[in-house]
C-alpha cells in the first residue's frame, strides 16, 4: 500500500459516510465529505504520478471509487427527490454500458486499453458539479437558481448519453478490429 492507494481507500470509505449524512439531512456535512472525497481523488492521481507510485491496484481502485461516489450520490439524491430519477437512470445506465463492454471484451480475450475521451472527462466534471450545486442549493436555498440547476440536469444528461455512445462505438470498433 502506498499513499495514493491509501487516499483512494479513504475515498471509498467516505461513500457510506456521505450517504448516511444525506439520509440524515445533514447536507452541509455531506457536502464537506463530498468535497474531501473530490480532493482525495485529485490528490491520489497527482501523487501517484509525481511519486511514481502508479500501481495495478490503484488503476482498478481509482475508477471504482469514482463510480461508487458518483452513482451513490445520484441514487441517494434521487431517493430524496432532490435529483430527478430519469437523470440517475441515465448516469447509472452509462456506467453499466461501460462495465458490460469491458466484460464482453474481456470474455472475448480482446486486449484493449481504456482511455477516457474528452467527452467522458467533461461528463464526470458535470456529474460532480451537479451533485455539488444541488447540495449547495440545499444548504443555501435561494442562492442557487433553480432554473440553472434544471439546465445543468439536462446538460449533464446530454453529455452522459454522448459519452456512453462514444464508449459503445469504441467497443464496436475494438471488436471489429480484433
Amino acid at each position: 500500500m502506498n499513499i495514493p492507494n491509501t487516499l483512494t481507500l479513504i475515498r471509498i470509505i467516505l461513500v457510506p459516510v456521505f450517504v448516511i449524512l444525506l439520509m440524515q439531512g445533514s447536507f452541509s456535512y455531506a457536502l464537506l465529505v463530498f468535497v474531501i472525497a473530490g480532493v482525495t481523488d485529485g490528490l491520489d492521481g497527482f501523487l501517484a504520478r509525481i511519486l511514481k507510485q502508479q500501481t495495478v491496484l490503484g488503476s482498478y481502485l481509482d475508477p471504482l471509487a469514482d463510480k461508487a461516489l458518483i452513482v451513490t450520490a445520484f441514487v441517494a439524491l434521487s431517493i430524496l427527490d432532490i435529483i430527478p430519477g430519469w437523470l440517475t437512470v441515465i448516469v447509472i445506465s452509462r456506467d453499466c454500458i461501460i462495465l458490460l463492454g469491458v466484460s464482453v471484451l474481456s470474455l472475448m480475450s480482446v486486449s484493449f486499453e481504456i482511455r477516457p475521451a474528452y467527452v467522458s472527462k467533461a461528463t464526470t466534471v458535470l456529474q460532480l458539479l451537479t451533485v455539488f450545486l444541488v447540495l449547495m442549493s440545499m444548504i443555501m436555498p435561494g442562492y442557487i437558481n433553480h432554473i440553472m440547476i434544471v439546465r445543468l440536469f439536462w446538460i449533464t444528461a446530454f453529455f452522459t448519453v454522448v459519452s456512453g455512445l462514444n464508449y459503445i462505438f469504441k467497443g464496436i470498433k475494438i471488436i471489429n478490429n480484433s
